[in-house]
């Protein structure tokens, strides 16, 4: 996980025209990008887990931890924080 957000926090920084992240802190949506993209996966999670599709829970909740990272990445969050939130609920 803490790779993942190092090379998304790379991307922010370097903005690659090749890189599909990248383009999703250029987008001229902004968050709102990430934020349709979160909910469309988030549906496709529901109806896989309802399938009891175990693949495609796997693949649709990657898909959700990736761009919830982006998102925390855009809102200049860390991964630090999210662990602070969750140590929090459980004190």
């Amino acid at each position: 996980m803490a790779e993942l957000f190092a090379t998304i926090e790379d991307r922010k920084r370097e903005l690659p025209e090749d890189s599909y992240t990248a383009s999703l802190f250029t987008h001229e949506k902004g968050a709102n990008a990430v934020l349709e993209k979160l909910g469309e996966e988030t549906t496709e999670l529901v109806l896989a887990a309802k399938d009891g599709d175990e693949a495609e829970i796997r693949h649709e909740s990657a898909d959700i931890v990736y761009h919830l990272l982006v998102l925390l990445a855009m809102e200049d969050m860390t991964l630090a924080d999210l662990d602070a939130e969750l140590r929090e609920r459980f004190a």
